[in-house]
């Protein structure tokens, strides 16, 4: 594995340790502003990353599929962020804290808002990443140091409209409650 590669893999367990971090430090020890901070954190860990894939990039790497999922990795961080953070935060105080409502699984037309809500994150997520795929291919500005970038825009393509298919689905046949 190259480096780029070590590099989203410690950029994923930096997003869940600063996430923990700022939710342990919020609710255990009771400092909202530090915990706030670790979980301000979050975008810093993509800056790193798309510095350092920028820079391999620059100094003339061919781009591989490891230097494609970091802007999949990074437009997916800033698109689900939020809610990755919210979904740990619920969770967080209902199992750990035993504090709020216990989770409930959603069904009917709640499940298809959610279910299309999370893919027009996914959307959002490919605007960001594949923006940041095109500024790559054009500032390589050369098509067989860049193949594997465009390849993976358009699967990503791909990807994102079978998304949308299984999303609208769940408003023509909703997701039904499970017995008790």
């Amino acid at each position: 594995m190259n480096f780029i590669a070590w590099t989203i893999i410690a950029c994923e367990i930096g997003f869940w340790i600063v996430i923990l971090l700022g939710l342990i430090t919020r609710y255990i020890f009771k400092k909202e502003r530090l915990g706030l901070f670790f979980l301000a954190l979050t975008p810093v860990i993509d800056l790193i990353l798309l510095a350092i894939t920028a820079t391999d990039l620059y100094n003339g790497a061919t781009a591989t599929g490891v230097h494609a999922i970091a802007a999949v990795y990074l437009g997916s961080s800033i698109a689900f962020g939020k809610s990755m953070i919210r979904w740990a935060d619920e969770k967080f105080l209902y199992y750990v804290q035993k504090v709020g409502v216990k989770p409930v699984r959603k069904t009917g037309m709640e499940y298809a808002r959610h279910s299309l809500k999370g893919t027009l994150q996914h959307l959002l997520a490919y605007i960001i990443g594949g923006g940041l795929l095109l500024i790559l291919i054009y500032f390589i500005n050369d098509p067989s140091r860049s193949e594997v970038l465009s390849g993976t825009l358009k699967l990503w393509g791909l990807i994102l409209g079978i998304d949308f298919v299984i999303s609208i689905s769940y408003f023509i046949w909703p997701r039904i409650a499970k017995p008790k």
